[in-house]
């Protein structure tokens, strides 16, 4: 694992940005796709472990949710508009865009359900981070904020890179194929760059220190 701030891991993962996973303190936050397990498990020997977030309900950040939570015996956190979609994976393909990609992404990509021990609200705190609700790109997608030192980490508010493809690396909104809100994401978008953040995380992409690149590309949308 690369460590990126106090407290702060990106896990490895293959290709390197393609689906992200951080490690905040001793939580766990996405778990990739049910193929990421063992990258997963190997990457956090040696660190402490004591739970396991979601930004948001999709294949892609839930896949190995369960076979993490069991392997660590760790309680598991999720939005409260996707705590539902996380025990209950059809829900994820049933909210998304109607489109065959998504129908071959919950095929390949999607975990077993698993139970939900704490529903994530506005204002909740993880691992020193404050929990923003920035719906959009799912129902409960949350993002998680830490004010002190200006780190943020938001899912798939926006992208740093291409998906699909891997590249080219750069700001972007997520598809609105992936997307059951295109118009909401981009005001969560907007608020998220109103924080100005020193440190952006992303879902996809690499991390981003550029603070005017990140507020500007919000302010524009």
């Amino acid at each position: 694992m690369k460590q990126l701030a106090d407290g702060v891991w990106q896990l490895t993962g293959f290709p390197p940005h393609a689906i992200n996973e951080y490690l905040l303190e001793d939580v766990l936050v996405d778990a990739g796709a049910k193929q990421s397990r063992r990258h997963i498990l190997k990457d956090l020997r040696g660190h402490t472990v004591t739970a396991h977030a979601l930004t948001h309900a999709h294949v892609d950040h839930q896949g190995s949710s369960k076979a993490v939570c069991e392997a660590l015996d760790v309680p598991f956190w999720v939005g409260v508009d996707d705590a539902d979609a996380a025990e209950r994976p059809v829900l994820m393909r049933e909210r998304q865009p109607d489109k065959p990609i998504n129908k071959v992404f919950w095929r390949v990509m999607a975990g077993p359900g698993h139970r939900v021990d704490r529903r994530l609200s506005e204002g909740d705190e993880v691992a020193g981070f404050q929990v923003l609700d920035v719906p959009g790109h799912s129902a409960g997608h949350l993002a998680f904020w830490r004010g002190s030192d200006g780190v943020l980490v938001l899912g798939d508010v926006l992208n740093n890179q291409n998906a699909l493809t891997g590249f080219p690396h750069g700001l972007r909104l997520p598809f609105d194929f992936f997307t059951p809100d295109p118009q909401e994401n981009r005001r969560s978008a907007k608020r998220l760059g109103e924080l100005e953040p020193k440190l952006v995380l992303f879902g996809h992409g690499p991390p981003l220190r550029d603070t005017q690149k990140f507020v500007e590309f919000a302010r524009e949308l």
